[in-house]
């Protein structure tokens, strides 16, 4: 079995963060700049409770940062492991193209 160090993203995590149409949103969200809990709350048909777990979630998968103002918890994004999920989904977008390029050729050459 492959051990994954300390500073290898955990993909798996990261994946299941993005799965959810919410927690993809608040990504798109704090984006823009770091927002209140309540501001990332608003234009979600859910309790604060639940966004609060999505939250979490995005937390736990490192791909943002919530730091305490007095009352106020605010939410950072942390783009670096977007960065390990996009690189491993270009490894395999260059081997799919591949694959369909190759398909191509071959169909062209039955043609003739």
């Amino acid at each position: 079995m492959v051990e994954q160090s300390s500073d290898d993203p955990d993909l798996d995590a990261i994946f299941q963060a993005l799965a959810h149409p919410i927690r993809r949103n608040i990504l798109e969200q704090v984006a823009d700049g770091p927002e209140s809990v309540g501001e990332l709350a608003e234009p979600h048909d859910v309790s604060l409770a639940a966004v609060s777990k999505h939250l979490h979630m995005l937390e736990d998968a490192g791909l943002i940062e919530i730091e305490k103002d007095g009352r106020v918890r605010r939410c950072h994004l942390t783009a670096a492991p977007l960065s390990a999920a996009f690189g491993w989904l270009t490894r395999y977008r260059v081997f799919w193209e591949d694959r369909f390029d190759a398909l191509a050729i071959h169909l062209e050459e039955e043609d003739q």
